[in-house]
């Protein structure tokens, strides 16, 4: 517990927002996107700049405090907040600042997607990040950073440039290629652990015509077939087309057609990066596929896809996740997902998910960055969000047991933002070699591990 007279002459000297337990905006301060994750932490902070970031750090270890950092608040397992110990929100250091001559863009430690999409568009360019517009660009680009631009534009960090960063004795410093670059390795997939990143910079890629997006819907019986599908066009198809192939419940039943709603469906997604005409071309093969149940693929505005998953991942909802890299996406694997799929516990909506992979991934060599997993052909999840606390054990475990049948079939390597075992043994994530090379920076710049609310790498 924190004394009143220690608590008092910290708040005072403290250029940004203190909250405390019992105050008013206690409980909203606390709270983070998952509704699994309620923690108490003993004092949340809300630092206006990076002199108030050092402070709150240096008094965080005069205290012996844990230290969370919140950017978004999304992390799947609740690294953002804590018991008993300081959450450095980062939600007063928002926005994004776009240099269009030379196609940068510099965003604030507690900017979400949204601003750094909005910002870059307004000048017709774009970085290749996640998928629902709420999340923090820290945590995103701290893992490794998915989207559906990434077979043209690469993950999240391989845009990144520069980050700067709060480390763990309280001074700063700015990590890129030509200034700590063994640092700026590991931040590129393992981030979180080296201290609190307070700017980041990108560089942009054009994009200033709409986008082809959507998703096509078939009953689960031509899950099999659409599988194969998939697999063809996402292996001939070109960089500009992302797919991403769905075993799921269709929900919310009100928007599928009747004896559909509820049921286990099959559907692809796609999004093409390239001109409307060229995505119509490289389509071809799937608008012919059958007859869909439903369909909404179209010409739209980019910001209008980034934005489109917000509401069904809205704050508060209770959710679990496990993921892996596959090298192939056999039959059997489809076979065992449409299985599994029919075995959602009621009152929850659950999937998993196959995400065409490779291409401009594929093209960083796989020991330029900490983030392991290039070489693979999918990546594969299985969700589940649901909102009755009773359902708590099942869904969890109708993820872990979808997802312990596919071990035969991954390649090396974790996606860490989907790591949502909190002590899940990070060594698997990036593989021996590069788990010692992280071992070795964090006893350079976190000896005492004290960025341990992550997947941590011990030093």
């Amino acid at each position: 517990m924190l004394g009143t007279r220690t608590l008092r002459v910290f708040a005072d000297g403290f250029g940004g927002e203190v909250i405390r337990p019992g105050e008013p905006k206690y409980d909203a301060a606390r709270a983070v996107w998952n509704g699994l994750v309620d923690r108490r932490p003993g004092l949340v902070v809300r630092p206006n700049g990076t002199a108030d970031v050092v402070s709150a750090l240096r008094f965080a270890r005069e205290q012996d405090l844990v230290v969370a950092v919140r950017g978004g608040g999304h992390s799947i397992p609740g690294f953002s907040t804590c018991d008993d110990g300081i959450v450095i929100d980062l939600s007063r250091m928002r926005g994004a600042t776009i240099d269009p001559a030379h196609r940068t863009a510099v965003c604030a430690g507690g900017a979400l997607l949204s601003e750094l999409d909005n910002a870059a568009q307004a000048v017709g360019l774009v970085c290749p990040v996640g998928v629902v517009s709420h999340t923090g660009v820290a945590g995103l680009t701290l893992g490794g950073g998915m989207g559906r631009l990434q077979r043209k534009f690469g993950l999240t960090i391989d845009s990144l440039r520069a980050v700067d960063l709060v480390t763990a004795e309280g001074g700063t410093v700015r990590a890129s290629a030509d200034e700590n670059p063994d640092l700026f390795w590991g931040i590129r997939g393992a981030g979180a652990n080296f201290g609190v990143a307070t700017s980041f910079e990108y560089v942009l890629h054009p994009l200033d015509h709409p986008i082809t997006h959507g998703t096509v819907v078939y009953p689960i019986e031509r899950a099999g077939e659409l599988a194969q599908l998939f697999t063809e066009i996402s292996e001939t198809g070109p960089d500009e087309l992302w797919l991403g192939f769905y075993i799921r419940l269709a929900l919310p039943t009100e928007d599928f057609p009747p004896g559909i709603g509820g049921r286990p469906i099959a559907a692809v997604s796609v999004l093409h990066c390239g001109q409307p005409r060229e995505a119509e071309r490289d389509l071809g093969r799937l608008r012919a596929f059958g007859h869909p149940v439903a369909g909404s693929i179209e010409p739209k505005p980019h910001l209008s896809a980034q934005r489109l998953a917000d509401v069904s991942s809205a704050w508060g909802h209770r959710f679990y996740m496990k993921s892996a890299f596959l090298r192939s996406l056999p039959g059997e694997l489809v076979d065992m997902a449409v299985q599994r799929a029919h075995g959602i516990p009621e009152g929850a909506g659950g999937e998993f998910g196959f995400w065409s992979w490779g291409r401009a991934i594929a093209e960083v060599p796989e020991d330029a960055t900490a983030f392991t997993g290039r070489t693979a052909a999918y990546w594969m999840g299985a969700e589940i969000q649901w909102d009755d606390p009773a359902l708590d054990g099942p869904c969890r475990e109708w993820a872990r047991a979808g997802m312990a049948d596919v071990g035969p079939f991954a390649t090396s390597g974790r996606y860490v933002n989907d790591v949502a075992e909190p002590r899940e043994n990070s060594r698997a994530i990036y593989g021996d070699g590069k788990y010692e090379r992280l071992v070795g920076l964090k006893r350079i710049w976190d000896p005492d591990n004290v960025f341990r609310m992550n997947q941590n790498i011990r030093p």
